[in-house]
């Protein structure tokens, strides 16, 4: 079955974090809302019953950089492309935003899905506060 991936699709509060616990994600109820209320824009797939089943958002500053986050598929779903579609097309809105750079973080594992969905990967770090 072929899944439609939306820009700014209605997303009730609760559902980012049910997807993010289902893949074994912190749940981070606390950004929701507010999250919608400051990323560029978002992107989510939702199955023949409404259900929502991936999820991702692109943030930044608006100028030529922003960067991408929380891509999730759930985990029946994976396995399928919905992950490369969602992401793909939250390039694609990038591009039409104004944004030449998208960056994105994520674990050594998941090189090789990146590199489909057409990012090169290169050296960085990431900087994490010590709560």
């Amino acid at each position: 079955m072929h899944y439609k991936v939306e820009i700014n699709i209605p997303i009730f509060t609760n559902e980012v974090p049910e997807l993010r616990e289902l893949v074994g994600w912190d749940r981070r109820e606390k950004d929701y809302p507010t999250l919608f209320k400051r990323c560029n824009f978002w992107a989510g797939v939702r199955n023949e019953s409404n259900r929502l089943i991936a999820f991702g958002y692109v943030c930044g500053m608006g100028l030529e950089h922003g960067y991408m986050e929380d891509i999730i598929v759930h985990p029946e779903y994976q396995g399928q492309g919905i992950g490369v579609e969602l992401v793909k097309e939250l390039l694609r809105k990038s591009e039409r935003f104004g944004l030449g750079i998208v960056t994105v973080s994520y674990e050594e594992n998941k090189t090789n899905f990146y590199k489909k969905c057409g990012f090169t990967t290169g050296a960085g770090g990431v900087w994490q506060s010590g709560k």
